[in-house]
This record gives structure tokens, sequence and C-alpha cells, in this order.
């Protein structure tokens, strides 16, 4: 009767050993560097920037909101991992279904979305009660589906009926369904597309057609801004009365055009209410880069906390700057800047046109927000909703965006297997040379020794 061993517990810890888990994790080491640095950077930050929302909502238990962020990083380094490990030609393989999924998703949303700020960006979860922003699915949804197309058609691409045209309609028709509620997103994306679609060989003269057609609305609003500035000395009394005739006639679809509008004229002329909100969060963000200084007041010793609205994240990088200093502001901004130099570096090794895109597309997208975001910090872009990705506190976005960089990350551990690969092979094939060039050395050797041997004279 056969005998088994019982399974000690030391036996089986030895297999969650972190070693292990190390030892299967691939990829670029770089970007794993940069994405644990910005983890570390969040969980110090947000801390900090919650203490007045934690007196508000949980009585000063500041803890509550730093056990929730390491949670959400805890959970998003698993997202990252998970997506890693799967070979990033899946991700081809469900581009068009996840886009297609999107659609229904982001026109759900928009009439019957919760709503925030006159805005609907958002569904609840039903079963862990939690709102995500159908926003970022469909981004990510997008850039694969993008990737996919431009990796099939570079044969025409440059095409206007048979290349150009199947791009740029998913790209037009998402950025159109997500402006509504959020146009600074929309901007952004379309922004995005736009660069890695000039990556992607479309033709010069499609793309600025596009981004002259994008520019008429904009244009437009612009114009808005202007004339509502300049007729400002009306009867106060009148246009109140009409701008709350107007907000009870308006739909989900021009609910945030005044707000829009609004945010566009206090960034070209400033505000000239006290009370109003966008001028607030905006000195209140000047009041906190100029008290953080070249080096800061020290982690934890900042003021604008508890006056700036969204400390937490819109304005986390103006949160940041007060603690850490434009010091610590700089290197924010370094390392979202090597985060793009190493997927560029990954784009260029890519043997393969879809994991190429794929990578270079949703690295462009993670800077571009980020870049954004602190445009808005230091005053240098209107006021958006975007958030500093992998900074600010967790939320769909944050898990979002680990999912992105899990996928980065996979297209990257497919190029280091491959390059593994090659130098295997080049190791064995100079092993061969090598072996080659010994028996030669030998046969060699043993000639030499044969013609001494032939003639040395015989001893007598």
């Amino acid at each position: 009767m056969n005998q088994t061993e019982d399974i000690k517990f030391t036996d089986l810890a030895q297999n969650f050993k972190g070693q292990a888990l190390l030892n299967k994790t691939r990829g670029d080491k770089v970007i794993w560097a940069l994405v644990l640095l910005l983890g570390l950077v969040s969980l110090l930050v947000v801390y900090s920037a919650t203490g007045s929302l934690a007196y508000k909502m949980y009585k000063g238990n500041t803890e509550i909101y730093l056990f929730k962020q390491i949670a959400f990083i805890a959970i998003g380094f698993l997202i990252i991992y998970f997506a890693h490990r799967v070979n990033y030609t899946l991700y081809s393989r469900v581009a068009k279904i996840l886009f297609l999924l999107s659609i229904p998703m982001l026109l759900y949303t928009l009439f019957f979305g919760v709503s925030m700020n006159e805005g609907s960006r958002w569904i609840r979860l039903p079963i862990i009660n939690m709102t995500m922003q159908t926003s970022d699915l469909a981004k990510l949804a997008l850039f694969m589906f993008l990737a996919r197309l431009l990796s099939r058609k570079q044969n025409k691409i440059k095409d206007f009926k048979k290349g150009f045209l199947p791009v740029i309609l998913p790209v037009a028709f998402t950025c159109m369904l997500i402006a509504p509620a959020n146009l600074s997103t929309a901007l952004l994306l379309g922004a995005s597309c736009m660069l890695l679609m000039f990556i992607g060989r479309v033709s010069t003269k499609h793309i600025l057609l596009t981004i002259g057609c994008a520019m008429i609305p904009l244009a437009f609003l612009i114009m808005a801004a202007v004339i509502k500035h300049k007729s400002e000395g009306a009867d106060e009394e009148m246009v109140a009365t009409t701008a709350a005739v107007k907000k009870q006639k308006s739909s989900r679809l021009t609910a945030r055009v005044g707000t829009w509008i609004g945010r566009v004229e206090n960034f070209m002329y400033g505000s000239k209410d006290a009370n109003d909100d966008d001028h607030y969060q905006v000195n209140q963000a000047k009041i906190a880069i100029a008290r953080g200084g070249i080096l800061g007041k020290g982690p934890g010793n900042g003021e604008a906390r508890n006056f700036l609205p969204q400390a937490y994240n819109d304005y986390i990088y103006a949160t940041l700057i007060e603690e850490y200093g434009l010091i610590g502001g700089a290197f924010i901004i370094f390392i979202y800047l090597v985060f793009l130099y190493r997927s560029i570096r990954l784009f260029k090794k890519c043997p393969f046109a879809f994991g190429a895109f794929l990578a270079l597309g949703l690295s462009f997208t993670l800077v571009i927000q980020a870049m954004a975001n602190m445009a808005v910090n230091v005053n240098l872009f209107p006021v958006t909703g975007v958030t500093l990705p992998l900074v600010s506190m967790g939320g769909s976005s944050f898990l979002f965006t680990c999912l992105s960089i899990g996928i980065i990350l996979s297209v990257a551990r497919n190029v280091e297997q491959l390059e593994g690969k090659k130098a295997q092979q080049a190791a064995e094939a100079d092993k061969e040379y090598d072996e080659i060039d010994s028996d030669e050395e030998d046969e060699e050797e043993a000639e030499d020794e044969v013609e001494t041997e032939t003639k040395q004279p015989a001893i007598v």
C-alpha cells in the first residue's frame, strides 16, 4: 500500500514566496519601477489631501482613506500583474467585441446614468454599489480597436474610403458620445487618437481635415465665451432669469454647455464673481503652488487641502507641489516622460504592428491626461475633470489605468521573450561556431604533430 506524505505548512508557504512571483514577472523593469514610484507617491499625497474630507465624512478618522487607497493600489497591481501575463494577441481578438459593448454603455450613461455636476458620466454597479465612468472602458476599447484597424489596413491606409474612413468613424463616434458629459476627456481622447493615427501612417491631409472639423465647435465655444463676457454689463436680473430658463429647458445633451462657456471665459478673462466655483479652484491652486516654493512645506503640512475642492483628485498636483515643492512637481513630470520614452522604445522594438500601436496608444493617452491635469493645476489650461493617472485617489479610473499599464507590459513581455529567443539562438550559433573552430584547431594540431614526427631524424 502506497503511503502519501502529508503536505507541511512550510512547504505550502514556499509556493507563495515573493521570489516565485517575481520570477513570473516579466516586461519592462523600468516601467514596473515607475508604476511602483507613482503608487507610493499616491499613497502619501492622497493620505495628506483627504484630511479635511475625513473630518467631514468620518469625524476625523483619516485612516479610512489611507486603507482605502492601499486597497486600490493592491488591487491595481494585481490587475497589472494578471493583465501582463496574458498574451497581448488576445486583446486583438476581443477588441471589436469590447468596442461594440462600449457604445450602448455610453448611450445608457448619457441618458440614464448617475448625474453629478450637471453631467452624466457614471453608472452605478449593482452588486458592489460603486460608480464607474463608462468613458474609461470606452477609451480602452477604442485604443484596442484602433490599433487592430491600423495594423490590418497598412496596405491601404492612405486611401480615404478604404483606409481613413473605417479608422476615423469609431474615433469620432466615441468622442461624440463622451463629449456631452465630459468634453475635456473627449478632446484628450481625440488628440491621442490623432497622434496614433499620424504614427500609423494615416495621410496628413486627412488628419488635418479632421482637426479642422473638430475646431469648428471649439471656435463657436470661444466666440460664445467672448460674447458672454462683453454682455456682462446688461441687466443682472434679466441675465439671471434667462439663465434659469435655459437651465430648466436644457437636456442632458446640452446641460453642460453653459459650464464650458463659463470655464473658457474664466480662463480668458478671469471671473469677477468671487464665489464662482471654477475661479475659486484656480485661485486656491495658485495659493498652494506659491506656498510650496522650491522645496515645499513637507509631507502633511499643506494648508490648501482644507480649502481646495477635489484636492485629492483633480487638483492633487497643486497639493503635491505645496508639500513637496517645485522639485517634487518636476520629479512627477520626469516620471511620466520616462514612461513615455520607454513606451516609444517598446514601439520600436515590437515586431508586430498591433502590439506596437496598442502600447504606444495607451501610453499616449496616459501621458497626455497627466500633462492636461498638471496644466489645469498651474492655470495653463481651462478647468477640466481629468485626474492625474496613478496618483489621484483610487476609483474606476485608477483601476482602468492599471489595466492599460498591464496591457503595455504584456507587449513588453512578448518583446522580451522574442529577444530572449534571438539571444539564445545567437548563443547556440556561436557555440556551434566555436565547436567547429575547436575541431578545426584539433585537426590542425594533429596534422602538426604528424609533420613533426615525420621530420624528426631517427636516433641511432
